[in-house]
């Protein structure tokens, strides 16, 4: 079973897939994966030095810069998407050899349904929380500034259009221990 595993930013994804991981899921988490796709000396940088060289600061990705970039520029957000998705994605399956037989695997995906993610899964789970608490969650852990968190959260695809899409949702609005009882039961559907 291939799990797509998918929120906004500040949704509690992160949350989401550490229950899932207690609970027997290999764990793919494409974020890593992204960071690895971009590593100092990597191809996908080298790209990026080339279209975006304020991003690339010696020899390394500077994210808040490219950030700062891309997500005020939709086609240069779009750009950037393709460079990265195709190598993050072969990544991601080359990384689920390491599942044992018959263990389910869990990608977590931000753009699971905006880069076609959802396509190469089973199932898709969708991770949902109130606008104000993703903001909160995201200032506290990121730094930036309210602002740039609505900013950020409001170039992904909208809750609503997600909650269509997905096959379970796990709403996130309440306390660790309701959404420790909501994630197991979306696992044990799954099972």
């Amino acid at each position: 079973m291939r799990v797509g595993l998918t929120g906004g930013i500040g949704a509690g994804k992160s949350a989401v897939a550490a229950i899932f991981a207690r609970l027997g899921a290999f764990i793919v988490d494409t974020d890593a994966l992204a960071r690895e796709v971009v590593a100092p000396g990597s191809p996908a940088l080298a790209e990026i030095a080339v279209l975006w060289p304020s991003a690339v600061k010696d020899g390394r990705l500077d994210r808040r810069t490219l950030a700062q970039i891309v997500f005020n520029q939709p086609a240069e957000l779009e750009r950037l998407n393709g460079l990265l998705h195709p190598r993050i994605q072969k990544l991601a399956v080359e990384r689920e050899a390491g599942a044992r037989p018959a263990q389910p695997i869990v990608h977590v995906v931000p753009l699971l349904f905006e880069t076609g993610y959802d396509s190469l899964v089973d199932k898709s789970v969708l991770v949902a929380a109130p606008v104000e608490r993703r903001v909160a969650r995201i200032v506290g852990r990121d730094g930036m500034s309210e602002d740039e968190a609505r900013a950020r959260a409001a170039a992904q695809t909208a809750p609503e259009a997600a909650r269509t899409r997905a096959d379970y949702v796990i709403e996130n609005d309440g306390t660790l221990e309701q959404l420790e009882a909501r994630t197991r039961a979306v696992y044990e559907a799954l099972a």
